[in-house]
């Protein structure tokens, strides 16, 4: 009897636990790591970038530059910190403005060239001397990072790219524009279901972890906190931003060593929802854009992970974290030959 009773209680539904809620910048969620914040002026007005860097505990054999995707941060990259430090790689990895722990202005014109701007004005800050800089970003951090290494190749080493978003462009495929209202309107929506569920679908493949919880809360905390309107406005003039500037034409002109990393599982695209059912179903293909891309920069690496989708660091960080420092180690064996 009582094996059975214990049966019967295992299968009543837990109570369910409040929602984590956070402020407009974050407060309230920890990184993991001490939150260091940049000051500076832009488009008339004064901001703040927070941003992590860390140092490993010998002298650095070079800094590595992590770059966020739209729906991450800086603290979603932690477990590939870790492996990172004991390489022997300093560590920086800002949160852009209008994201996560930094400022999120009301008016601001988002375009990829300022926010390279701003990371180049960051490192410049921190006065990196003659390190050599790997510059690594996932998602809509890959975009940014094409135009910074576009904007200023004599300071990178090389370029890492983990499924960057913008390999197509959805506005000239027929995926019909929105509005900046429109966009903030669709945002204002935002819940965690509703983030759940978008990533289980596009970033996934069907497959849910609970290792994926903590990523999905942190961004769905800031929709639910006190802040949600600037939140939501922040996120909509950057996907204005992303809709309208795809990297996809100056692929070509990337001078710096390359390595993609794409999970052939992932299907993000910007916009698929607005689009006709016949074009939805091509968008996104991910094995046949991280392909083109490769083609399309001067010598380019391609790291296919079969199984995994959007955000490998997430997904499989043991098999990423291997990957990364692979293509790390073989650019700086190649910049002393």
């Amino acid at each position: 009897m009582r094996v059975i009773a214990a049966a019967l209680l295992a299968c009543l539904p837990l109570p369910a636990l409040a929602a984590p809620t956070y402020g407009p910048r974050l407060e309230g969620f920890d990184y993991g790591y001490p939150v260091k914040t940049f000051a500076l002026e832009s488009q008339r007005q004064p901001l703040e970038m927070a941003y992590l860097d860390i140092a490993p505990k010998q002298a650095p054999i070079g800094v590595v530059v992590l770059l966020h995707g739209k729906n991450f941060c800086a603290a979603t990259w932690k477990e590939s910190i870790t492996p990172l430090l004991a390489a022997g790689y300093r560590v920086i990895a800002p949160d852009q403005v209008g994201f996560c722990k930094s400022s999120k202005p009301e008016r601001y014109q988002y375009s990829f060239a300022q926010l390279a701007a701003n990371t180049h004005a960051l490192l410049q800050q921190l006065q990196l001397g003659d390190a050599p800089v790997h510059l690594v970003g996932h998602s809509m951090g890959g975009m940014l990072a094409v135009r910074y290494a576009l904007m200023y190749p004599q300071d990178l080493r090389s370029l890492s790219l983990v499924n960057p978003i913008g390999l197509e462009d959805w506005k000239a495929l027929g995926v019909p524009w929105r509005s900046v209202d429109a966009w903030y309107a669709g945002e204002l929506k935002t819940s965690y279901d509703s983030i759940r569920r978008y990533q289980l679908d596009v970033y996934y493949d069907g497959q849910w972890k609970p290792a994926y919880e903590t990523w999905a809360r942190m961004q769905s905390g800031m929709y639910e906190g006190p802040g949600k309107q600037a939140v939501a406005w922040s996120q909509a003039l950057a996907s204005d931003m992303v809709f309208n500037q795809p990297v996809v034409y100056e692929l070509k002109n990337v001078r710096v060593p390359t390595t993609l990393f794409i999970g052939q599982k992932d299907r993000t695209a910007i916009g698929r929802d607005l689009a006709a059912p016949d074009l939805k179903a091509t968008l996104g293909n991910y094995p046949a854009l991280g392909r083109a891309a490769a083609a399309a920069i001067p010598g380019a690496t391609l790291v296919e992970f079969a199984e995994l989708g959007h955000s490998p660091q997430v997904q499989d960080p043991k098999q990423f974290n291997a990957a990364l420092l692979k293509a790390l180690k073989a650019h700086r064996t190649a910049a002393l030959l």
